[in-house]
């Protein structure tokens, strides 16, 4: 196989890290077993999502949510597997926490985190804090990035992925809207990467969880907790968009093709002539 398999949860969330923590663990032994070699979980998966479980930090068991991720971690290295893991990331009191994706390792370890940086306005003003940089990080020679639900709505970040040669965007999300779908098949086909869609069971009369191709179409759709997917940038389906699309639009964005064939002509520089 050239490709790579992976794992999308869609998992029901609850505001108790003790209950969330061995949801995941199952699911990761279930991902391995189906000889995944990561596995991506929806936003605040393991400590509760602010809004919507959690109405107040004050309720959070801390103390549990390490536990429970430290249990993860050794999970993920007895299995040697990749987790990509929604939480809240606690701060130095009085800071709010951040709203996270751990990425932990095969080693069972976490190489980054990534943490949301274009917030709603309840989140910025009562419940988060921002994070400012993204994070790619590579399986199998395939490089993953990561953004978190509402960001779906600033293009430029997506942008930015692919100028980071990212080739699956893990997209982690509590979504509101069934227009949200829309805007995740626009970005996989504009920048011809896949897009990985982890979402909760409690969002899944909008849209299930899945796997959007370069194409803007879906290798898979939920059905369940968990679904199994395999992509390869060498199927040949996907050709055109990684290896013309694609290096295209790279080009053409750094505008050198155009300038080079820039026209000093009275009848392009007056835009009121007929």
């Amino acid at each position: 196989m050239t490709g790579i398999r992976i794992g999308i949860a869609q998992p029901a969330i609850s505001d108790d890290a003790r209950v969330n923590g061995p949801k995941v663990r199952s699911l990761m032994k279930k991902a391995a077993a189906g000889k995944a070699r990561l596995i991506q979980f929806p936003e605040g998966m393991l400590s509760g999502y602010a809004k919507e479980q959690i109405a107040d930090w004050s309720q959070v068991d801390w103390a549990a949510v390490r536990d429970e991720l430290e249990q993860i971690m050794a999970l993920a290295a007895e299995l040697e597997l990749w987790v990509v893991l929604g939480s809240a990331h606690p701060l130095t009191p009085p800071n709010r926490p951040h709203n996270s994706l751990y990425v932990i390792s095969d080693q069972g370890q976490i190489v980054d985190r990534y943490d949301k940086r274009f917030c709603s306005h309840t989140e910025i003003t009562h419940f988060y804090s921002p994070g400012f940089e993204p994070v790619v990080f590579d399986v199998d020679g395939y490089r993953f990035g990561c953004v978190i639900c509402v960001e779906i709505n600033f293009p430029h970040l997506f942008t930015e992925y692919e100028r980071l040669g990212v080739e699956c965007l893990l997209l982690s999300a509590y979504p509101v809207d069934s227009i949200f779908e829309l805007k995740a098949r626009a970005y996989a086909a504009i920048n011809a990467y896949w897009i990985s869609m982890s979402l909760p069971a409690q969002t899944a009369d909008l849209m299930p969880s899945g796997l959007i191709t370069p194409l803007g179409t879906y290798a898979a759709q939920a059905e369940s907790e968990l679904t199994i997917v395999d992509l390869d940038r060498d199927a040949s389906d996907f050709q055109p968009a990684l290896t013309v699309a694609r290096p295209w639009r790279t080009t053409a964005l750094k505008g050198e093709i155009y300038r080079a064939r820039a026209v000093t002509d009275p009848r392009s520089t007056n835009h009121t002539t007929p």
